[in-house]
């Protein structure tokens, strides 16, 4: 009997999309929570991540447990970052300089992490290419 309400809940995790945004949401909140018992300045959000990272890479929860939760997310991206847009209106001085170096502060960190990222990438696959040959 458990076992088969197991596979149903399994099942219905692996298909539908709001369980899946609620499961992330969950990640999220324990998260925040744990960001404030501890009293650590990394955000919540982050600390969730690394959670479900961990359970990802030691295969407690299943990737398709994620999937389509996390494709909504990414798909739906810019819906969280429209509340920014009234901001740089109320202040023009972004229009200016202020607002170049700015731009040019996030062109560049945004060119270091790719630059970072593709190297760690690469060096990771060159030491499981070293070692599976």
């Amino acid at each position: 009997m458990f076992r088969t309400g197991s596979i149903v809940l399994r099942r219905h995790c692996r298909t539908n999309m709001l369980t899946q945004i609620g499961i992330i949401m969950l990640f999220w909140l324990i998260g925040t929570a744990a960001a404030k018992a501890t009293g650590i300045s990394v955000p919540g959000s982050i600390i969730g991540l690394f959670l479900v990272v961990a359970l990802l890479v030691t295969k407690q929860i299943s990737v398709h447990s994620v999937r389509l939760g996390a494709k909504w997310f990414l798909g739906e991206m810019l819906l969280f970052f429209v509340p920014a847009v009234p901001v740089v209106l109320d202040h023009p001085e972004l229009f200016g300089t202020l607002g170049l170096k700015i731009v040019a502060v996030i062109l560049l960190s945004t060119a270091i992490v790719m630059a970072v990222t593709a190297l760690f990438v690469d060096m990771v696959y060159r030491y499981l290419a070293r070692r599976q040959g």
